[in-house]
């Protein structure tokens, strides 16, 4: 994923500030989980200490500024100007009542970033007018963090937009899930703590915090790598892949696996692709292209999975779309029995998204899912296999309507769409996790682009019309037609 930076520009006193800002917290292991942090995302690192301990400051700051260096982020220190300068920070924040930034730009010179708290339109104007960088701007939301005083919100946010010529950081009870009007509302940049520092995997946290930037990119908006095999009837695979992410609007890469002689009647022949050749592939792509999100397919070997998964972890590829291909419309198996293996020991624990129906959950598990209960007792167990969300499709269950259970590992979320009597569901699988992966990779948080999936699927079966003499492929162009109408 591209990495979000911080831009500095010492030719002029104006300093660019966009992307992931992280507020340091007091809890234990600090150093180690903002390195985590780092490496997911994080453009401009704010070192907040309150404790009086000079000698445990300088000592954490320094291994803090030594970790940004590392990682080419920004290190700011917050409110101490003379630690900021023993640390040769990068910059200084200072809150309202904390300094006086013309002040700091007379000690740090013109080079140094400085940044001001800001509540209201009124103390934004001041700190722009003497001199500041960039204004922190809240709160968005409560938070547990501090009492909150002040809480103009996005709305707030939009108002004073037009107002303030400096980049505005936005902070305050933000989150994944809910920083999306923020950003809607004009920040340049997010600041957060527990989002990040909180979270048992700081690392993926900053990843997905980082992704929600590109929602405002200009179309195509985000990219996508899809990693799967060939259908030549056009209705699933790699072709639907590319459909999916293309009418979306995103941009779409693909790493082929296999070749498949198929049609609406099923598989009749298929040629793998050599792992060695893939790896060429992987490289090819990753070393180049600004890969937001991996999305595989059928991946048919232990060595193929294998190499994707090597690949994945060199390229730091933390938002993967996982659709577990094992089985076609028509019945050939497309993973043999040791590639389950590989893929549940390698794969599985590499997801950050994984999205079996219940044919594959059952295989993947052990389990018999009869019901939503079985549905929910199968994501748990692949979350226990290292899955960090499991979104178990139910469109085999025979009645009432197409039920999709999301877990995070901490709570289920319901999606439910009408089921149509058809037989044109060829590509249904690889259709919705494209649509989703096209969802994450434009800045749309994990809830909302399973939704926004599940809504293109839905729309892509009911427009679904026979072609050829068996299960004839899901419409994508009046799917995409009817979406952009939504």
């Amino acid at each position: 994923m591209p990495r979000m930076r911080l831009i500095v520009n010492n030719d002029t006193s104006r300093k660019g500030v966009k992307g992931l800002y992280l507020i340091t917290d007091q809890g234990d292991r600090l150093a180690e989980r903002v390195e985590k942090a780092l490496a997911g995302g994080v453009s401009f690192l704010q070192y907040r200490n309150k404790e009086r301990d000079r000698d445990r400051k300088l000592a954490e700051g320094w291994e803090l500024r030594q970790l940004c260096r590392q990682w080419q982020v920004t290190f700011i220190v917050n409110d101490d100007l003379e630690l900021a300068l023993e640390l040769d920070a990068d910059g200084l924040h200072i809150g309202q009542d904390d300094g006086d930034p013309a002040a700091a730009r007379q000690v740090l010179g013109k080079d140094r970033i400085i940044g001001v708290s800001t509540h209201s339109l009124s103390e934004a104007l001041r700190a722009e007018a003497q001199g500041a960088d960039y204004i922190g701007f809240g709160a968005m939301y409560p938070t547990a963090s501090k009492e909150i005083e002040h809480m103009p919100g996005p709305a707030g946010l939009a108002a004073i937009r037009a107002r303030v010529g400096i980049p505005v950081v936005a902070i305050g009870g933000i989150s994944r899930d809910n920083a999306g009007p923020v950003l809607d509302a004009g920040a340049d940049a997010v600041a957060v703590i527990s989002a990040v520092l909180g979270r048992p995997d700081p690392a993926l946290a900053a990843a997905e915090l980082s992704l929600l930037f590109n929602r405002k990119s200009p179309l195509p908006r985000g990219s996508v790598l899809t990693v799967a095999g060939s259908d030549s009837g056009g209705g699933a695979g790699i072709q639907a892949d590319l459909k999916t992410v293309t009418l979306l609007g995103s941009y779409c890469a693909s790493v082929v696996t296999a070749l498949t002689a198929q049609n609406s009647r099923g598989v009749s022949a298929v040629h793998g692709i050599p792992a060695s050749f893939i790896a060429e592939q992987l490289e090819a792509v990753l070393s180049d292209l600004p890969v937001d999100v991996v999305k595989t397919g059928m991946l048919l070997s232990a060595d193929i999975i294998e190499t994707l998964a090597d690949k994945l972890v060199e390229y730091n590829r933390r938002i993967t779309v996982v659709d577990p291909v094992m089985v076609a419309k028509g019945g050939a198996h497309l993973l043999d029995r040791e590639a389950v293996a590989a893929f549940r020991e390698r794969l599985v624990p590499l997801s950050y998204l994984l999205t079996p129906n219940i044919p594959e959950a059952e295989r993947l598990t052990g389990l018999a899912i009869q019901d939503e209960g079985g549905m929910e007792e199968a994501a748990r167990a692949l979350v226990a296999m290292g899955a960090r969300n499991v979104l178990v499709k139910g469109g085999h269950l025979p009645a009432g309507d197409a039920v999709d259970l999301l877990f995070d590992g901490s709570g289920f979320l319901r999606f439910t769409a009408p089921r149509f009597l058809t037989r044109n569901t060829h590509g249904t699988g690889c259709t919705f996790a494209s649509a989703i992966a096209a969802s994450l990779s434009q800045g749309v948080p994990l809830p909302e682009a399973v939704a926004k999936g599940k809504e293109f699927v839905t729309f892509a079966i009911r427009h679904a019309h026979p072609m050829g003499k068996g299960h004839g492929p899901v419409n994508h162009f009046l799917a995409a037609q009817e979406n952009r109408q939504r």
